[in-house]
């Protein structure tokens, strides 16, 4: 009697529900990195579309363009604008050969060249000295290249009348800038003068030292508008490599 043929068991193999099932996981886990991702929804629908198609599991989509990567590329981050120019100015000076008369510093968030007030003025003259000219002159070198505003200040000690050491201030703060402006070195535009009196010391004024070196001048440069503009170059590239 002839041996009955043994049927296979009907619906799929068993490998492939196993197969189905890790596919499908696959899938499920993809679209989710894709969902936390920050993707917009027409960029969200492409990637779907396209794993889809790639796992053969819903079906991909009609579509066969192939689209070009994007190149991404990457530019150094400049540095600070106050930074730049507090080193191209340090490297001025010394050129200059101003580094003596003149302190450079990095304040409130801007640049400031400070000068003693025995550099430009005798005591308690509000008057500038004849001394004075050329080292403003160097001054205005320095300024007049750079894309900044100049707000010159006026400091004293606190000896005497607080509203006289003020008035003195001022009226230095001013001859400095009708200088500058009215030997056209430095644009009437770009500068303001005010005065401090005793009111913003560097030290306590508990000693003549101290009080002379609050006697003081100061420079301070501001940016006009957009830190990240182009800062020009200071010095001549035939007379010495740039930094």
């Amino acid at each position: 009697m002839p041996k009955k043929e043994k049927k296979p068991p009907a619906g799929a193999p068993m490998w492939m529900v196993t197969f189905s099932d890790m596919v499908t996981l696959l899938l499920t886990f993809f679209v989710l990195l894709l969902s936390m991702a920050n993707m917009d929804q027409v960029k969200f629908n492409k990637a779907a579309d396209s794993l889809a198609g790639a796992f053969g599991v819903l079906g991909s989509s009609d579509k066969t363009e192939v689209t070009t990567p994007k190149v991404v590329s990457f530019t150094p981050v400049n540095d600070d604008f106050t930074s730049q120019v507090y080193r191209r100015l340090k490297t001025k000076l010394r050129e200059l050969k101003l580094n003596k008369k003149i302190k450079l510093i990095k304040d409130r968030g801007a640049v400031v060249l400070r000068i003693d007030d025995s550099v430009l003025f005798r005591s308690g003259e509000k008057k500038l000295t004849p001394e004075a000219y050329p080292v403003l002159r160097k001054v205005a070198e320095l300024v007049r290249p750079l894309p900044l505003n100049l707000k010159i200040e006026g400091h004293t000690d606190n000896r005497g009348d607080e509203m006289a050491n003020w008035d003195l201030s001022v009226g230095r703060a001013v001859a400095v800038l009708r200088f500058l402006a009215g030997n056209h070195l430095v644009p009437l535009n770009r500068m303001a003068a005010t005065g401090y009196g005793s009111q913003k010391p560097l030290f306590p004024n508990n000693s003549e030292r101290e009080r002379a070196l609050n006697r003081r001048v100061e420079f301070v440069l501001e940016s006009q508008g957009d830190p990240n503009q182009e800062l020009p170059y200071l010095i001549d590239a035939r007379e010495q490599a740039p930094f």
